[in-house]
């Protein structure tokens, strides 16, 4: 590119002469080129700087807290599993002032924590039942921890957790919803046993809409899960279990843990092992103890009602029914009501009887097993089955249901009606007198023959007596006792007087000794004297004959 230099221009030249002719010069194109870099480096440069943060950083979210206790604006970190994936930028009141939110930019390669089910919350130093954790944030500070979500959806909002999960998206296992009565000792993070073996931990619990009980959520980790099928058993492990029933003293401990934050055990029948494991979100029954587990199933109880008109003094909720030694179920509830058309009061029990049990008496009865267990159970009243209470243990004074049968029990039939707080159906089963009820009344009816014997006047004739008696005793000191001692005195003398008699030093003694030599002596002759008769009976005529010389 050729360029004209013009010379300036001189006012006092002399145009007169000839005129000057241009001198054109050519610029060096590398140098023009050069020129042109400096700006396009910097403007390069400048966009660089300015793509930079927008490729290194990710979307910005908004988590809400409670609080913004250890949160700092450009210091608090976002990790997962220890690895930085965002920052918070900013931290502000919500409009209703009740909250924080917090604006955290995330990194380009934590794009896929902005999901739905994504969890964040604040890790600090924290001791919960399931132990202490946050311990080194008291170095570094605290910081937000992430749960990484496995939903498809967007999001951009997000409601921070005031505690961390139990668990976390990344840990195998299964979920199981337990139903209880209460919730015991349990809280979130308390242990699950198998076998005294901690094998997972309660992550939820709620209280049912209905107020009567609680549901729990467990979470059970792999492989362990493997153990739990659909017919496993959980009972409260919370703490020492005693009791003293009709069974005797009972002592029952799971863990030191198990004693200071409560827990959960569960066991599976051994005729059961094999079973397949139960799926994910299974529900099951929570036990009171692991007596009662044993006895329950996971199958829903027919409610039967006993209607007693004598003392429930012992007789607990909770209490078992069985047959012959069996289990079938266990006291629900003990009420009081009273009939006014019979100006009476009677004793309602609810019991809870499970049907796969009840089947087990068609097998003693042999009769044909129906297909609906109140069918059986109806069947069963018809042939003098009927509810008994019974002393379960003396010394304690515990009752419980025995249900047998009873043959010459009066005709009664199984009947049916809706319940006024649930609209479920209960079985009015019917009973027969305690025999420990029988022993009271004949106990009774001999006290009431007892009451009629007049003991007053019985009394009052012994007295009498017993005054005559004195009156007849004072007689005899006075005149019979005196006469009575004279003669013993005369008497006394006479048999001393035989004695010195008798003696053998006496002349009396003496005198009869000689009187019985002699008349021995004289028995001999005249025994001499009859043999020589019985020899010569001539000599009563003749005389002795004279002996020859």
């Amino acid at each position: 590119m050729a360029s004209l230099k013009t010379p300036e221009p001189n006012h006092d030249a002399d145009f007169s002469g000839p005129v000057a002719t241009p001198i054109v010069q050519t610029r060096n194109r590398l140098t023009a080129a050069l020129v042109w870099v400096i700006p396009l480096f910097a403007t390069l440069l400048g966009l660089v700087l300015i793509l930079k943060p927008m490729l290194e950083y990710g979307p910005t979210i908004t988590i809400s807290f409670k609080t913004a206790e250890g949160i700092e604006p450009g210091e608090t970190k976002v990790k997962y599993k220890n690895v930085d994936i965002g920052e918070v930028k900013r931290v502000r009141l919500s409009q209703d002032l009740s909250h924080v939110l917090a604006d955290v930019e995330l990194s380009r390669q934590a794009k896929n924590f902005a999901v739905a089910d994504t969890c964040f919350w604040v890790v600090r130093p924290r001791i919960a039942a399931n132990g202490v954790s946050g311990l080194n944030t008291l170095v570094s500070g605290a910081y937000i921890g992430v749960d990484a979500g496995t939903s498809k959806r967007v999001n951009h909002k997000f409601i921070g957790l005031e505690t961390p999960p139990i668990i976390t998206g990344d840990q195998q296992g299964h979920q199981f919803v337990l139903h209880s009565d209460n919730l015991g000792s349990l809280d979130i993070g308390s242990p699950v046993f198998y076998r005294r073996v901690q094998v997972g931990q309660v992550i939820a619990y709620t209280l049912d809409q209905d107020g009567e009980g609680v549901t729990l959520r467990i979470f059970v980790n792999a492989p362990y899960d493997k153990y739990v099928n659909l017919d496993s058993r959980f009972w409260h492990a919370s703490g020492i279990d005693v009791r003293f029933d009709q069974n005797g003293l009972k002592l029952n401990t799971q863990s030191f843990a198990a004693l200071m934050t409560g827990g959960i055990a569960f066991e599976t029948p051994p005729s059961h092992n094999n079973a397949q494991g139960a799926p994910n979100n299974t529900t099951f029954r929570l036990s009171a103890n692991a007596s009662d587990a044993t006895h329950e199933t996971n199958e829903q109880p027919i409610h039967v009602v006993l209607n007693f008109n004598q003392t429930l003094r012992g007789l607990t909720i909770g209490a078992p029914v069985d047959f012959r030694g069996i289990v079938l179920g266990r006291v629900e509830a003990i009420n009081l009501a009273y009939a006014s058309k019979q100006d009476t009061f009677r004793m309602p029990v609810t019991l809870a009887l499970y049907p796969a049990r009840l089947s087990q008496l068609t097998s003693t009865v042999r009769t044909p097993q129906p297909t609906d267990s109140a069918q059986l159970l109806g069947q069963l009243v018809k042939r003098g089955l009927r509810a008994q209470l019974r002393p379960g243990n003396l010394l304690t004074g515990q009752l419980y249901i025995a249900l047998d049968f009873f043959p010459k029990a009066p005709a009664a039939a199984l009947t049916k009606h809706l319940s006024k707080h649930t609209d479920k159906a209960v079985f009015e089963l019917p009973t027969v007198p305690s025999t420990l009820g029988q022993l009271q009344i004949q106990v009774a009816d001999i006290m009431r023959k007892l009451d009629k014997v007049p003991f007053d006047q019985i009394g009052g004739q012994l007295n009498s007596m017993m005054r005559n008696a004195n009156r007849l005793f004072k007689q005899l000191d006075t005149y019979t006792a005196p006469q009575a001692t004279r003669t013993l005195a005369s008497a006394q003398q006479t048999f001393q007087a035989a004695e010195a008699t008798l003696q053998q030093d006496s002349p009396l003694q003496s005198d009869i000794h000689q009187a019985l030599t002699e008349l021995t002596r004289s028995l001999q002759s005249l025994n001499t004297l009859a043999d020589y008769l019985a020899r010569h009976p001539e000599a009563f005529i003749r005389g002795k004959a004279r002996e020859e010389s």
